[in-house]
């Protein structure tokens, strides 16, 4: 059988193709990182009588084997609560396993945050490297390795860190050219550009909420 990598929307709920709607309305399962918000999901779409699997980080290891087991005889589709699956989240394991197994794995194209944001930054995309979450501890020494890279960072980041993980960017690398992109495709979207210096500025004056990916040009 076949496991269904399917792209969701990272905020519009219209930003899914044809495709993947059609694939979630035939597969028999529909494995994903937390039910309620794939509901909400499924019921804009009108998809019903799906059997929902929660499969999220650190628990990923247990629920493994029982979805090896059911795509045996059933398809399945692997979803996140927003974009692609597999990325800065535990959907690569599974894929890894289904493979090893010789588990038919098909990835649709969908939406990404960081491809995204990346875009919309008007920053340098001809060479990207993109970093996930940042570390919460070493965060300085993390980005050294980086520092001699030719290429555009990106990373998400929480709000709530957002200012001091900056001024650590800026230690490490200078008062860089930097795009903080939050709520994409949500009614709030917003980019801000500048600095580091700028940008720190501008946050300082205004409440930064919702999700946020960094785009530095080092």
């Amino acid at each position: 059988m076949t496991l269904f990598v399917v792209p969701t929307p990272i905020g519009n709920l219209k930003d899914i193709t044809f495709r993947a709607v059609e694939v979630l309305k035939s597969v028999d399962y529909i494995i994903c990182e937390d039910t309620r918000r794939t509901k909400i999901l499924l019921n804009h779409y009108d998809i019903k009588d799906k059997k929902l699997i929660s499969y999220f980080a650190p628990k990923e290891d247990l629920k493994i084997p029982k979805i090896l087991e059911l795509l045996k005889e059933k398809d399945a589709a692997l979803v996140v609560d927003a974009g692609f699956p597999g990325v800065s989240d535990p959907g690569h394991k599974l894929i890894n396993k289904c493979l090893e197994k010789d588990i038919k794995v098909e990835v649709l194209p969908g939406p990404s945050a960081f491809l995204t944001a990346l875009i919309g930054s008007g920053l340098p995309t001809n060479k990207f490297l993109f970093l996930g979450f940042l570390p919460k501890k070493g965060l300085q020494n993390y980005l050294l390795k980086f520092k001699d890279i030719d290429a555009t960072l990106i990373f998400y980041d929480s709000p709530q860190r957002l200012s001091k993980n900056l001024n650590v960017i800026k230690n490490v690398f200078g008062n860089a050219k930097v795009v903080v992109a939050r709520e994409l495709t949500k009614v709030f979207e917003e980019y801000i550009r500048g600095t580091i210096d700028e940008v720190l500025n501008i946050i300082s004056e205004k409440k930064i909420r919702g999700e946020v990916t960094v785009i530095l040009k080092i």
